[in-house]
């Protein structure tokens, strides 16, 4: 069984409350605030926590933010690792409008990086990628820290003996899809990202396998994984082309449900599970946490409730 570290370099303090009707102008008096330690890596670290797994969650923090952020962490006994970071660690906000059920999210921005503080974590993160370690490199990435980021970490990943999973968004994203090798273990994207990245349009699961599939052949990454939201979940690798659909469910907050995919699916390859089993368990974790309500992740009985109704075809 292979250790699971998850590295986030632009966590986020989630903050969630609700309100009748957002409106401008007066003050809008909200519900209590529910408060979550967020960010792509540690949301993956927390859904693998709560689908029975354990992992090492490696976290960029800093300030007054990032102290009760840490908090919150040895609250859940997730297993960390701070890195140091220059200013506060960011926050998001959730609001959710119980007089329609729309949720406006509202991202403040991270503190940009100056460049020794990236140089700083590429040494760090030299000695967290050991031999047979899969690491899950999970969400945005900060200003002033290299496109290529990806690419570096990828290429001494490969050094160190270690898998590398990368789930990240904007350029950082952009260039992980021109990846010169050597190949990711597995690229993770969603249908938009990958039509942004392409320039091209995907109107069902074989075009966008069509797409996986030459990022493969190219050498990007050996394994993809795109969904297509509520239809499902397309998985490629050099031999496999197949579609992981959920039953229907009534969605409360698809908040989540992304970071729930990739914790699954990371929990299972460590524990050997095939490529296609532990997309099937994703797009299962998946679905459990959008029956979630606002920051929410997945729930282990219901994620194995939904496994037993999801469907795979060959595309």
């Amino acid at each position: 069984m292979s250790e699971i570290l998850t590295i986030t370099l632009n966590p986020a303090l989630d903050v969630s409350t609700s309100v009748g009707t957002v409106t401008p102008g007066p003050k809008l008096r909200c519900t209590e605030p529910r408060y979550d330690p967020g960010g792509g890596g540690v949301n993956v670290s927390r859904a693998i926590q709560r689908l029975g797994g354990v992992s090492r969650a490696f976290v960029a923090l800093g300030g007054e933010t990032g102290e009760a952020f840490r908090a919150m962490l040895d609250d859940e006994k997730i297993r960390t690792e701070v890195f140091e970071v220059a200013g506060n660690t960011r926050q998001s906000i959730a609001v959710s409008e119980t007089s329609t059920g729309n949720q406006f999210r509202f991202q403040l921005p991270c503190p940009d990086w100056p460049a020794d503080q990236t140089e700083r974590l590429l040494v760090r993160l030299k000695d967290q990628l050991t031999a047979n370690c899969l690491a899950v490199l999970s969400g945005s990435i900060p200003g002033g820290v290299p496109e290529d980021i990806v690419v570096r970490l990828n290429r001494m990943a490969v050094g160190q003996d270690a898998r590398l999973i990368v789930d990240t968004s904007g350029p950082a994203l952009t260039r992980a899809a021109g990846n010169p090798g050597p190949p990711f273990f597995l690229l993770r994207m969603d249908g938009a990202e990958a039509a942004e990245v392409s320039g091209q349009t995907f109107a069902n699961p074989a075009d966008l396998a069509d797409y996986g599939r030459q990022l493969v052949t190219r050498g990007a990454a050996d394994h993809l994984v795109m969904s297509m939201g509520a239809k499902g979940t397309v998985g490629v690798s050099a031999s496999e082309r197949f579609f992981v659909s959920p039953p229907k469910l009534e969605a409360v907050s698809a908040v989540g449900a992304g970071d729930s995919m990739v914790g699954a699916i990371a929990l299972e390859l460590s524990r050997g599970s095939s490529f296609r089993e532990a997309v099937r368990h994703g797009v299962a974790a998946a679905g459990s946490a959008v029956l979630t309500p606002a920051t929410e992740l997945c729930s282990r009985r219901t994620a194995d409730e939904i496994m037993t109704r999801v469907v795979t075809i060959e595309i």
